[in-house]
């Protein structure tokens, strides 16, 4: 089977906060230095282009989280010294401990290739290409940090987000603000569940019980589909996703996110809060959301549109067959329809399926929410991502 270990970014963020706990006083005095030191968002739009995430590997500096969040209610920025982790280690330390975490991960089989007897013309050659460079630069990174050691995960929980479309054999590994609603859409037709992906409405993808999920199956079921089916997963940038998620959950009305994120987040990290802003849990600033997601201590659990990839879908130790990226979604993804022998009426859909009014999340969009972020806050968050930026491939701003 092949398919065993534990996540990467879960030994990094345990031996995280395991290790490190600073003084409020010093602690405090290393966020005024580096706050300093960092640019501005509006900085890095003129700064020249980047190297990519792998190249940075032993470059870069990196923050890592050592304090807790105060319990209590928020604080003005002077005073959450002892809350905010900050500390800018130097890179050759913080990749030592990476790789001595990373070492305790088995790798995946050998990869193997991807049937194309069905791709008849030379329109996909680009596509093909860089496909073809996204499996390998996973692949190679994961076989550059891992080792034979075993260490076990449980099974279900490192399927529990795959859907399963068994007429075509595809296994898809569900990463939200990454295209998934149209992707389940494109399931479901595949399935006969519908006969256009525009006919079905977002309750019906988000609510219906129409797909099953890979944890559904018995033992022998999910060790069959894994080593046979065609395994995709589609990531994004993780500032463009995270951005994504806040503004969806968070800038719109909503029964669920309101009430349970927002309410807990405004009542832990908002200075004298109103009551009607404690009550109904709307006017989450991005702020004070990512405050949260940095807090070890977070007075609500993590939720799967702002979780970590390498956590949502085991890049590392599932060995996907496609990885396509929200940045190309359309060519990417009606490639993999020839692949696997979809309809040749069967498209990707281009819609946005909720907000559609809404500019889409990109770049300078996110520019403008870092911009209410401190340097610290910045590198935190980058930070956060760090595996996944490195994973796929992505660049990472210098901040």
């Amino acid at each position: 089977f092949g398919v065993a270990g534990l996540l990467l970014f879960m030994y990094l963020q345990a031996w995280i906060e395991e290790h490190h706990t600073v003084s409020g006083e010093k602690l405090q005095q290393q966020i005024i230095n580096q706050d300093s030191k960092l640019p501005h968002p509006e900085e890095l739009a003129t700064a020249p282009k980047n190297q990519s995430a792998a190249a940075n590997l032993n470059k870069r500096q990196t923050t890592v989280i050592m304090g807790r969040h105060s319990q209590e209610k928020a604080r003005p920025l002077g005073e959450i010294a002892s809350s905010l982790v900050s500390r800018l280690s130097a890179q050759q330390k913080i990749t030592k401990a990476l790789l001595k975490q990373l070492k305790q991960v088995n790798l995946p089989p050998v990869m193997r290739p991807l049937n194309k007897s069905l791709i008849k013309d030379d329109r996909w050659k680009n596509t093909d290409e860089a496909q073809e460079k996204r499996r390998y630069f996973l692949y190679d990174f994961c076989k550059k940090y891992s080792s034979e050691n075993r260490l076990r995960t449980h099974l279900m929980r490192m399927v529990s987000r795959i859907y399963v479309e068994d007429r075509h054999k595809i296994l898809y590994c569900e990463v939200p603000k990454a295209g998934c609603s149209n992707w389940k859409r494109i399931l479901m037709v595949l399935n006969g569940l519908a006969s256009s992906a525009y006919s079905i409405s977002h309750d019906a993808v988000h609510y219906g019980k129409h797909l099953k999920k890979l944890d559904s199956y018995d033992l022998k079921g999910i060790q069959t589909r894994l080593n046979t089916y065609t395994k995709t997963i589609f990531v994004r940038d993780p500032m463009e996703r995270l951005v994504s998620a806040f503004r969806d959950k968070f800038e719109h009305p909503n029964s669920y996110y309101h009430p349970v994120f927002g309410k807990a987040i405004i009542k832990k990290y908002r200075l004298n809060a109103r009551e009607e802003a404690l009550k109904t849990g709307s006017g989450v600033k991005f702020k004070e959301f990512i405050r949260y997601l940095l807090d070890s201590q977070r007075p609500v659990g993590m939720d799967i549109h702002w979780e970590q990839i390498s956590k949502l879908c085991y890049p590392c130790l599932i060995n996907y067959d496609f990885i396509g990226k929200f940045e190309t979604l359309e060519e990417d993804a009606n490639y993999f329809l020839q692949l696997i022998g979809a309809p040749a009426e069967l498209k990707f859909p281009n819609f946005k399926d909720r907000h559609s009014a809404d500019e889409r999340t990109n770049m300078e969009v996110v520019r403008q929410y870092l911009k209410e972020l401190s340097g610290t806050e910045r590198q935190l968050t980058y930070d956060f991502y760090y595996l996944d930026y490195l994973m796929f491939n992505y660049t990472m701003p210098i901040v």
